[in-house]
């Protein structure tokens, strides 16, 4: 006669199994509607904190692509005046000391003008979001 494998302890297993992918699994929380490509750098470093880190996407819309650049902030596609009320409203998201070390990434299309970069970069700068990175890939030798 064979002994039955004993199966009681396997509910608990899955649970444990599930609970522990749940935990350490990274929910995207922007859907993208602008496809950008971004340039390629040399001296570039990673960011250490990104709890105190907001994006802003700039590039070509997904959807009809037709117009020029686009700024996205969160899941809604802005011009580059909305962009005080942004930095305003992830400030209050976080908690104070992420507020106070935030640092706003820009993830641009390599082909974006600078003129649009220069005007967001202005909406930055009166938000007193002084703390900006620029998003880039490692340059291939």
């Amino acid at each position: 006669m064979i002994p039955q494998l004993n199966t009681s302890s396997l509910p608990d297993l899955i649970f444990t199994v599930l609970f522990f992918f749940m935990i350490v699994t990274h929910m995207r929380r922007v859907a993208l509607k602008v496809e950008y490509q971004v340039p390629a750098g040399t001296e570039l470093t990673r960011l250490t904190k990104k709890t105190s880190t907001s994006y802003i996407y700039i590039g070509r819309p997904m959807q009809g692509g037709q117009g020029g650049m686009q700024v996205q902030l969160n899941d809604k596609l802005c011009t580059p005046d909305e962009v005080g009320a942004f930095v305003s409203s992830e400030r209050q998201r976080m908690n104070p000391i992420d507020a106070q070390n935030m640092i706003v990434s820009i993830k641009a299309d390599r082909r974006t003008p600078m003129a649009l970069i220069t005007q967001v970069k202005q909406a930055l700068r009166q938000a007193q979001a002084l703390r900006i990175n620029y998003s880039a890939t490692d340059e291939i030798k």
